[in-house]
């Protein structure tokens, strides 16, 4: 029973971190009053993506951590997750837009990092974090056109 509360924990850690942060700045977000860049997707596409991306996160850190249990790793892919989860606090309640850059290019490097060790150690893992790796990518681009722009 141990084994299976472990493993759903796993799974489902990012999307209950995602969710909860979601909850949090709900009342914070001002994505339709500002000027956003070309290519800027309409806001609900985000919570349907991130619930996406959240799961297939949870699904790559499940499939190595079940073969590896390698602490520094681990700590990469937790630290990467609160970094993830603070950006929205920075960028819509606080709105510290300037910060939100360097934040999200943290993120960036941390991420990419993290798909580096999971692609030496479990191929499936990191190929699981392509959507991810994409789609913050794509937000950096977004941060920054929406701190010029506005």
């Amino acid at each position: 029973m141990k084994k299976i509360f472990r493993s759903l924990f796993y799974l489902f850690f990012p999307l209950l971190i995602g969710g909860a942060v979601g909850f949090l700045i709900s009342s914070h977000i001002d994505y339709n009053s500002l000027i956003k860049p070309p290519l800027a997707p309409p806001k609900l596409a985000f919570p349907i993506a991130w619930s996406i991306i959240y799961f297939l996160m949870g699904l790559s850190y499940f499939l190595w951590r079940r073969e590896d249990k390698s602490f520094p790793l681990s700590l990469l892919y937790y630290i990467q997750l609160f970094v993830n989860a603070f950006w929205s606090i920075i960028f819509f309640v606080w709105k510290w837009r300037f910060i939100a850059i360097l934040w999200i290019l943290l993120l960036d490097g941390l991420v990419l990092y993290m798909v580096y060790q999971f692609l030496g150690r479990k191929k499936i893992s990191a190929y699981l974090n392509i959507p991810y790796v994409l789609w913050i990518l794509f937000a950096t681009y977004l941060t920054i056109g929406i701190y010029i722009l506005n």
